[in-house]
């Protein structure tokens, strides 16, 4: 496969193709604005833990799609905006140190419904939506429950 990977941050991209080199993967990668890329014909589209993060979530999808073959598929990552992702996400997570303090801010989190609403609106429909969830004895693992986080697993007509 041909691979591209994109990060905002120069500092990630370095520590990926670092690790991409010592295992001795052919990755493309890129730094900056995935929107002023020009990125297109993806067969597959992937963005984990982003969306919560970026200025304008519209713009950002919009990019996504763009950078999308037509039938591609686009899966994606984020927390939900509820009760109990505040308190475990946010709250616990960054008291306990888990997360540095200051990297989530709740009222940036996005439901599956505005997320859908938000693919829609750039030519993406929805397939499937999973539950992250955690358990003591399997770790990190797909749920019905989508009320901390979920993926979104997308097509572009």
């Amino acid at each position: 496969a041909t691979v591209t990977g994109v990060d905002a941050a120069a500092e990630n991209v370095a520590v990926a193709q670092s690790h991409a080199d010592a295992s001795g993967l052919s990755i493309n990668y890129r730094h900056g604005d995935i929107g002023a890329m020009g990125l297109n014909g993806y067969d597959l589209v992937t963005s984990m833990e982003v969306i919560e993060h970026v200025a304008d979530p519209a713009l950002f999808m919009q990019a996504l799609a763009d950078a999308l073959a037509t039938d591609g598929l686009m899966i994606l990552s984020t927390p939900n905006r509820t009760m109990q992702s505040r308190l475990l996400l946010v709250e616990a997570a960054e008291r306990m140190g888990q997360v540095p303090r200051g990297t989530h801010h709740w009222d940036q989190f996005i439901t599956p419904d505005e997320l859908e609403a938000l693919a829609n609106a750039v030519g993406l429909r929805v397939i499937d939506r999973q539950g992250l969830g955690f358990s003591v004895l399997r770790g990190l693992e797909l749920s019905e429950d989508m009320s901390l986080n979920y993926l979104m697993a997308l097509v572009k007509a």
